[in-house]
This record gives C-alpha cells, sequence and structure tokens, in this order.
C-alpha cells in the first residue's frame, strides 16, 4: 500500500443553528491507499456519514484539507440500493452513466459485461421488484462501478438486510471489488464486518470525532469475509476494536 490515493489532513466540520454551535469532526487526519479497502467504524452518531459526505462532495468542508490523486472519479453507494422500480435492471444499472453524461457504446458495453460477469444479466430486463435485497444490492453496487470510479464510498450497504443475506452479499461484493480493483472507504457500525474485509480498520471517537486507533487487519490465510472470521486473529481484532470503540449502554 505505497501509493496514497487520499490525503485527509486536520479535516474538522461543524453545523450552526441560531443558538449553538455543533462540531461533528475535530482535527480528523488520514490517508487512503490504492486498491486498499479501508472500514471506518465508530460510535453511533460520532459523524461518520458525515465524513463520507464531505469526500463525496454532498457537503462542504470546514477546516483542513482533502487531496486526491489527478483525474480521481467517486462512485458512492448508499445504505439503500435506491433502484428505480420502474425502470429494467440494466436501465438502473445505466442510470450513473446516463446522469454524468457518459452513457457512451464504450461504457454501456462495459456495464453489460458487468452484469454478464457478476450473474445479472439474465435479469436485466426484469424489474427490481422481482429481485432478492442481495441481488439488488449487486445491481446497486454494478450501477456505481460502471461509471469506473477510482474511489468507492460504501455507507454502510448492507445495514437493510438479513443476518444471512449480508455474510453472503459482504462475500459477493469484497470479491468484485477486488477482481475490479477498486479503493473502497467502508462505513460500518459491525465490527465483524469491518474486520472480515478490510484491510485497514480506523476507529473513530465520540463526537466530534477525530481518529482514534488504526488497526492493519493481518490474517494468518486471508480469503473472502466468511472464511476470515473463521481465522484465529479475527478474534483478537474484534475484541481490541470493541475495547476501542468504549461503547456504554
Amino acid at each position: 500500500m505505497e501509493n496514497i490515493l487520499l490525503k485527509i489532513n486536520n479535516l474538522s466540520k461543524k453545523y450552526h443553528n441560531k443558538t449553538s454551535e455543533i462540531k461533528a469532526i475535530e482535527n480528523l487526519s488520514l490517508n487512503v491507499y490504492q486498491d486498499e479497502i479501508l472500514a471506518i467504524v465508530g460510535p453511533s452518531g460520532c459523524g461518520k456519514s458525515t465524513l463520507l459526505s464531505i469526500l463525496a462532495g454532498l457537503e462542504e468542508k470546514g477546516e483542513g484539507t482533502i487531496t486526491y490523486n489527478d483525474n480521481y472519479k467517486i462512485g458512492y453507494m448508499l445504505q439503500n440500493d435506491s433502484l428505480f422500480p420502474w425502470l429494467t435492471i440494466l436501465d438502473n444499472a445505466l442510470i450513473g452513466l446516463e446522469i454524468t453524461k457518459n452513457k457512451t457504446k464504450e461504457n454501456i458495453d462495459r456495464c453489460i459485461k458487468l452484469l454478464k460477469k457478476y450473474g445479472l444479466y439474465e435479469f436485466r430486463n426484469q424489474y427490481p421488484n422481482s429481485l432478492s435485497g442481495g441481488m439488488r444490492q449487486r445491481v446497486a453496487l454494478i450501477r456505481t462501478l460502471a461509471t469506473n470510479p477510482e474511489l468507492l464510498l460504501l455507507d454502510e450497504p448492507y445495514s437493510a438486510l438479513d443476518y444471512q443475506t449480508r455474510l453472503a452479499l459482504s462475500s459477493d461484493m469484497y470479491n468484485i471489488i477486488k477482481n475490479e480493483k477498486k479503493t473502497v472507504i467502508l462505513i460500518t457500525h459491525d465490527i465483524a464486518e469491518a474486520v472480515s474485509m478490510a484491510d485497514r480498520v480506523i476507529v473513530l471517537s465520540k463526537r466530534p470525532c477525530s481518529v482514534k486507533k488504526e488497526y492493519s487487519i493481518i490474517l494468518e490465510n486471508k480469503l473472502n469475509p466468511i472464511s476470515n472470521r473463521k481465522d484465529p486473529k479475527f478474534n483478537y481484532y474484534y475484541d481490541m476494536i470493541w475495547r476501542d470503540l468504549d461503547v456504554h449502554i
């Protein structure tokens, strides 16, 4: 992980209303490296999604700097699949290209190849309500990949799914991400998900959030999220991150 794709330095974000000021992020610094999956965990409401919205350009940052490599593209995948029910699976997969005015024959062909490669082409003329939740999320990922981004921002992409579907989909998406050689920032509240998927895990403090701890996830035989949960070191990382979160009920 030598090439830095994204560098965040002393990022801060404040919200103001008529009577008070709320600090969401304070002096947050981290690097994101080419081709890694970086998971970010933290207490509920600490500012994880705010950070992703700033990186995606949906919110303005406050103080600090965010530096990307030249000619970067960002793909942002939300918690819900956000597929349009009146569009076919193929048209949903192409919607990002249409919005960005990049719906060229070359890009359409690339999107179709992705649907074929990941088992969705046969459903191309069907509508979202005919697919399972896991398949819908795969379509959402392919829609994001169709724009060929260098960096994928995933905001708790499995949170609306049941446990078994989440496990299966996390492995599917992990394989797709690695096959397509994408850099990923994954926001999650699930420590097991973070440890099983990520190359590194960043633990954020409570609001206003900053980087509290960083872990390089080094497993004995790293394969996919389901297999990684059986690794002897999995519980070690899980326990350490749980302590760092310092969650009190």
